[in-house]
């Protein structure tokens, strides 16, 4: 779209190299051999010298020597830089140092010059270094971080909102044009859709008009995996979490009804995770409520219960508010004094009341309380609604008369999620069914992992003398091979790769869907393509197909449809704390064992008699 053009650089400079302009081209090259490649696609290259070692990046190469800046991953996972030195012909020898402080760098660049490297210390220290051998050596040999430092204390960027609008728009569009798994655009009129909302980019007043412009640009592909999102936007607070958080709302961890009766807040519901996995993942806060009996009970105090009631905060009555969360502003991390009625003095004083008509005298007693985040109360109520769907499962697959494991993946991002399905999966595979709960799935891209250990198979079982598969032994082969059914819940929430998953396992014949259609993206991305404010608009990249379904597996823009079509009333969901998925899951694989009982084997029959015929063993010898 711009009509300004660019001198692409010359491979052959017409100015000779000279000691004089080291800049013009490098004086002396290092060998590098290129792997031989079977394919298109570069494999791997070896400087010729340079020992083997986890290096990550080649920074540059001296301007004025063949030693070269190598860029290599320490012990610790942090990169550190190395200068290694080429001893002059007929010498093949190499010397390796590491440029000073070796284990504090953060980043490392080459000026577009190439005559400055600029090395990152901590967040604010920078080392601008010329491209030269003396530099390097002096900075290996240095034991102080004091020379070449820029200043960037007072450092600030000007920017132009509209040309930068302008510049991200460009952008945005080239690079879906660029990125896009069709080169065709799926039909579209790509430079048409370029100046069809163009003109709408010289009026925007804010970053967010210019998301509502990529994302009208961007939808005109039809593609489900594109997003829009990121980037810098005017805040009240410009990035200072301080005054952010003084003015979040923090949570108390359950749910409040406000009571006129009691002028405060009466408990109606308390959050409850799994009391076996109350730290997750290395979270470094559990994920009790903090009124429970679980956090309370640490400093010698009685936790609060359903029906208890909340009538001051430090000091203050609820009552004289509009609403509780008033007095919890900023006060996430903090300890803050609640005046609490609990439920026996309650009862006790309703019992005298009807004794005798004299007003009711309530006592409050003091609690001391830190609230939590609503980023962590969030994180809070899910982690309960997990641990009460799986009580619900393993409740009605018994009232049902058969064994169930109860998986739910948030998403399919990576180790997180793969110790999820490790910690619902492996206690519970020899179990006569498993339910796999992707509603509301994120999407990710572990698929494959999970199909991989749901397609294992028992071709083999195991029995010794006093243990055998019923009774703890070594059980079966493959090892962890589920041998039940298998009912994955899905719902218009799940999305990306939990779509896959889902449509893998019903590809494979490896269970049952049950819920409700997906969300329908089966173009897979790896949002990469970032604007220069941090923010995309993403590119769907890998197109998935098969023989059976096509272009986007029929999940794009149509989604996975399930075996068994069924939609949770959200009313009695939230209301009646009912959840008609799960119950139809579990009757699905009532039914299914019913017509295939999951039983484990008997053995053959007696083990084998290998001992002599009776007229042998009469034999003597003479």
């Amino acid at each position: 779209p711009s009509t300004t053009t660019t001198t692409v650089p010359s491979n052959n400079p017409s100015v000779a190299p000279s000691a004089a302009n080291p800049s013009s081209v490098f004086p002396n090259d290092v060998e590098i051999d290129f792997a031989s490649v079977s394919s298109k696609r570069l494999q791997a290259i070896r400087i010729v010298g340079v020992p083997e070692g986890p290096y990550t990046d080649i920074l540059s190469q001296c301007s004025d020597d063949p030693s070269m800046l190598l860029i290599m991953r320490g012990k610790n996972k942090k990169n550190k830089v190395k200068l290694f030195s080429f001893i002059d012909f007929p010498s093949d020898e190499v010397s390796m140092d590491d440029v000073y402080p070796a284990e504090k760098l953060v980043d490392a660049k080459l000026s577009t010059s190439r005559q400055h490297v600029i090395l990152q210390y901590n967040l604010n220290d920078l080392t601008v270094l010329d491209n030269t051998i003396a530099a390097f050596t002096a900075l290996t040999k240095s034991t102080k971080l004091n020379k070449n430092m820029a200043d960037t204390s007072d450092w600030g960027i000007s920017v132009w909102p509209h040309c930068e609008y302008e510049q991200m728009y460009n952008d945005a569009w080239r690079m879906l044009r660029d990125y896009f798994y069709d080169k065709e655009m799926h039909g579209v009129d790509w430079k048409a859709v370029y100046h069809r909302y163009h003109p709408l980019v010289r009026r925007c007043a804010k970053r967010e008009d210019l998301d509502d412009i990529l994302s009208q640009m961007a939808s005109e592909l039809s593609a489900l995996h594109v997003f829009v999102y990121g980037g810098e936007y005017s805040t009240p607070f410009e990035g200072h979490r301080s005054l952010q958080a003084l003015h979040e709302v923090a949570s108390l961890g359950a749910t409040l009804e406000r009571s006129a009766e009691y002028q405060g807040y009466i408990i109606t519901q308390i959050p409850q995770p799994d009391p076996d996995y109350n730290i997750l993942d290395g979270a470094k806060t559990t994920t009790y409520s903090p009124l429970s009996e679980q956090v309370l009970q640490l400093s010698g105090q009685q936790g609060l219960f359903i029906g208890d009631v909340i009538v001051a905060v430090n000091g203050e009555s609820v009552w004289r508010v509009p609403d509780i969360g008033m007095m919890l502003r900023g006060q996430a991390g903090r300890t803050v004094r609640l005046e609490v009625l609990r439920q026996p003095q309650i009862a006790s004083d309703n019992n005298s009341n009807d004794q005798d008509s004299t007003a009711i005298s309530f006592q409050p007693e003091p609690v001391l309380c830190v609230p939590i985040k609503p980023s962590a109360a969030m994180e809070l109520r899910y982690a309960a609604w997990e641990y009460h769907t799986q009580q619900l499962a393993n409740q009605w697959a018994t009232d049902a008369g058969f064994t169930v494991g109860y998986i739910h993946l948030r998403s399919m991002m990576g180790p997180a999620d793969m110790d999820a399905f490790a910690r619902g999966f492996f206690p519970n595979y020899q179990k006569q069914a498993i339910i796999l709960d992707v509603r509301h799935n994120n999407g990710g891209n572990i698929d494959s992992w999970i199909l991989d250990i749901l397609q294992r198979q028992a071709w083999q079982y195991f029995q010794g003398r006093s243990t055998n598969i019923h009774n703890g032994g070594l059980g079966w082969d493959q090892q962890y091979a589920f041998r039940g059914h298998l009912v994955v819940l899905i719902d218009e929430k799940t999305s990306s790769d939990g779509e896959g998953v889902s449509r893998g396992i019903s590809e494979l014949g490896l269970g049952k869907l049950v819920g409700t259609r997906t969300w329908g993206g089966g173009i897979w991305l790896s949002s990469d393509n970032k604007l220069v404010d941090g923010g995309i608009a993403t590119a769907p990249e890998i197109g998935t197909y098969s023989q059976h379904f096509g272009w986007g597996m029929g999940i794009e823009q149509q989604g996975v449809t399930p075996d068994v079509l069924v939609d949770n009333n959200p009313r009695v969901t939230f209301e009646d704390n009912q959840d008609e998925q799960l119950q139809r899951a579990i009757s699905v694989l009532a039914d299914w064992l019913r017509d295939e009982p999951v039983v484990l084997p008997p053995p053959p029959g007696p083990k084998p008699n290998h001992s002599l015929d009776p007229s042998v063993e009469q034999c003597t010898v003479t």
